[in-house]
């Protein structure tokens, strides 16, 4: 075949529907939203799921149209107007730059949209009707997706990340790339089928390093070297959407002579992830557990972790809950960092002053104080003013770069307290060294993130600990006012079997 022509791009949110705080356009504009040559620029040599569509692009010769890198930190239900604006320049470009040999898509499989319960479904189901049913379409997902009906039927190709923390985003789009490149030579027809059971969560909330994941993943792999079965993908689903498309499934991308086996292949998982659905690796402390035990763990040389948990900005928490914090000051811990922690108004106040001063501020706990608690009126000392940009030197986003917005050092007795004015999880050492802080000599480090640390911190702690401190994102996920799931499901109704 000739050149080529495949249209690429993402749109990437994960939604807690529970949340307060809308996401809009500023907040993808904090966190990517790049248009134009700068995706190239930025993203062609780094771990991100569109270098893995240009290192196809370059193996396979494609004349590849980037379109827009979209993503903003999890939280609340995006905007109409964010939602229109930057699937927009997807299916813009799709119906003023074609014709289309193929489109290859990085999308996060549980956005939630004003209007949309199923917003990747629906920019699926809009592409469509630019680019016809016979062009296949590539898709990447996040492994936390709740995939829903119109994503696997619409979408030929899907690949899941098969890492948490996610490591192999560019090798899952590598992997789908590859198999768009089969599709559009015509060695292979694609299709999708997806399973589902009727349960919040499972797959022990998709970590990789624990849990039944790990053997699930390598029977998943395995399946994947029988001739006809293209992709298999454990999606762990993200329970705090309420959706009716809610909860872990499994999809098998197969050439279509190999339906029997896929759906045999598809109703095993589907059978796993049911016997997972009240598997827990973690210990979940309360933060004054937490710290009790950090105390007593330390003198090793190397630091001992708490993750806060329930205040993870990757589920899209608030970043704000100060229950932690206090525990740790309420013990006079020496040697310590917490952070991040999303405070625009006191990072302003901080930048205010000048390094060295000491001044008394509330910080925290202003956007929902009945979650994680309320603002504490601290005493400290600033110890650093900067801009909030770095670069993360991985394993999870090695290259890529970041900002944390106007961003402060505020020392308070023994706590070295990270405050920023964008909300995001501490998953690379960069979110603490770029800013004077050296994990690596800290006794405790308090971080609020669920999974994501452990890529670049748990190489560097004696011993790791997970704190639920009550802030939105909290394990006890059945508590939550869900009133759109699909019925019965499981912890809400006593349900028999898969």
């Amino acid at each position: 075949m000739d050149m080529a022509r495949v249209l690429t791009g993402d749109f990437n949110h994960e939604t807690n529907t529970f949340s307060l705080v809308p996401t809009g356009v500023a907040a993808f504009e904090a966190y990517f939203a790049v248009t134009g040559e700068e995706i190239a620029a930025r993203f062609r040599d780094v771990n991100h799921e569109q270098a893995g569509f240009f290192d196809c692009a370059a193996e396979f010769g494609w004349d590849l149209v980037p379109t827009v890198v979209a993503s903003a930190n999890p939280g609340g239900t995006v905007t109409a107007e964010a939602f229109e604006r930057y699937a927009g320049l997807i299916l813009h470009a799709a119906r003023t730059q074609g014709p289309w040999d193929g489109v290859a898509l990085s999308l996060h499989g549980a956005m939630v949209a004003e209007g949309y319960r199923d917003a990747e479904g629906e920019i699926l189901r809009r592409l469509r009707t630019v680019v016809g049913g016979d062009v296949p379409i590539a898709m990447t997902l996040d492994l936390h997706a709740n995939v829903s009906p119109d994503m696997a039927a619409l979408a030929d190709i899907v690949v899941s990340y098969k890492t948490y923390p996610h490591v192999d985003m560019r090798a899952a789009a590598s992997h789908a790339g590859r198999l768009l490149q089969q599709a559009m030579q015509g060695h292979i027809r694609p299709r999708t089928l997806r399973m589902q059971p009727p349960q919040l969560e499972g797959l022990d909330g998709g970590r990789t390093d624990a849990g039944p994941m790990p053997a699930l993943i390598e029977k998943a792999r395995a399946w994947e070297g029988e001739p006809g079965i293209l992709a298999v993908s454990l999606n762990a689903g993200f329970a705090l959407a309420d959706t009716p498309y809610v909860g872990p499934s499994v999809t098998v991308t197969y050439d279509q002579p190999a339906e029997d086996q896929a759906r045999a292949i598809a109703a095993d998982m589907a059978l796993a992830i049911w016997n997972s659905r009240d598997v827990v690796s973690n210990t979940y402390l309360t933060p004054a557990q937490a710290v009790a035990k950090a105390q007593g763990l330390r003198g090793h040389g190397k630091p001992v972790i708490i993750a806060d948990y329930a205040d993870n900005p990757g589920a899209g928490g608030y970043g704000d809950a100060t229950n932690l914090l206090a525990a740790m000051l309420d013990a006079k811990v020496e040697n310590a960092c917490f952070g991040a922690l999303c405070d625009p108004q006191a990072a302003s106040a901080l930048h205010g002053h000048p390094v060295g001063a000491e001044l008394t501020l509330p910080l925290g706990g202003k956007v929902d104080a009945a979650l994680g608690g309320g603002p504490l009126v601290l005493t400290g000392r600033v110890m650093g003013l900067f801009d909030g940009r770095h670069v993360f030197e991985g394993p999870m986003y090695q290259g890529l770069s970041k900002s944390f917005g106007p961003t402060a050092v505020f020392r308070v007795d023994g706590v070295d307290i990270l405050v920023t004015s964008h909300n995001m999880q501490i998953l690379d050492r960069m979110n603490l060294a770029a800013f004077g802080i050296d994990p690596a000599a800290k006794s405790i480090i308090a971080l609020k993130s669920m999974q994501h640390f452990r890529a670049a911190f748990e190489p560097l702690a004696h011993a790791v600990l997970v704190c639920d401190s009550g802030a939105l994102a909290r394990p006890s996920r059945s508590t939550l006012p869900f009133r759109n799931v699909r019925r019965p499901i499981h912890p809400l109704d006593r349900v028999h079997g898969a």
